[in-house]
């Protein structure tokens, strides 16, 4: 990235902080109340410490290179820069940078994009706390970790078809409330071109009609 991109930031050398004996975490969510209940629970552990709270993927990257966190908890729906797309700048700009996804999307679309752009972890917010601090610890050590649930939905449909951004774009779209017709209108293409797309996402979907591909589509992410 160029020098004047909102994504670029200067790496801080590791040995520029002094060592520590806990896990250092930083916290990103835009919920307050969330960051207090996980603080809560991490700070009850005593080789956990919370060094850092940010409520948007642009303060974290700010705060980032000051704390140099060792695991990052990272929220996906957030306004501004969303989460997958901090943690592609993340680690980016650090490459060890060690993140868990901590959010209530449990669909296995948005869980892969997420994976795909460098996260280490992936949990629900309302998984067990055991779970969350074994995952922290477990990741801090190079490991991985995918809730269960999550893992299960990747693991079936990830033999399927994908969308492709066309495909997707057609989608929300006709989620929207488009006809075919505006659909073409909008992009460029003709009717016949866009009940084309409808017919492959539909198979690619197993869906029945337009509206359960959406809903199929929502649930996936």
């Amino acid at each position: 990235r160029g020098a004047g991109s909102p994504l670029s930031f200067q790496p801080a050398r590791e040995s520029e902080l002094p060592p520590s004996p806990r896990i250092r975490i930083m916290i990103v969510d835009d919920h307050p109340f969330l960051r207090e209940g996980v603080k809560a629970v991490i700070e009850t552990q005593e080789d956990l410490a919370v060094v850092a709270e940010a409520e948007s993927g642009e303060q974290a990257l700010a705060l980032y290179p000051t704390h140099l966190p060792d695991i990052v908890l990272m929220d996906l729906q957030m306004p501004g820069i969303g989460g997958v797309d901090t943690i592609a700048a993340m680690r980016s700009n650090w490459p060890h940078a060690r993140i868990v996804v901590l959010t209530t999307y449990s669909g296995d679309a948005q869980a892969l994009r997420a994976l795909r752009a460098g996260a280490a972890g992936y949990l629900l917010k309302n998984t067990l706390r055991k779970e969350l601090l074994d995952t922290i610890r477990s990741v801090h050590a190079g490991g991985k970790h995918l809730n269960a649930q999550v893992a299960s939905s990747i693991a079936f449909h990830v033999i399927e078809d994908a969308l492709t951004e066309r495909e997707i774009g057609v989608l929300s779209l006709a989620a929207s409330g488009n006809s075919n017709k505006q659909i073409a209108a909008k992009l460029a293409v003709s009717e016949e071109t866009v009940k084309g797309h409808m017919k492959l996402i539909f198979a690619k979907l197993g869906a029945s009609d337009r509206t359960h591909a959406v809903t199929i589509a929502a649930k996936r992410g």
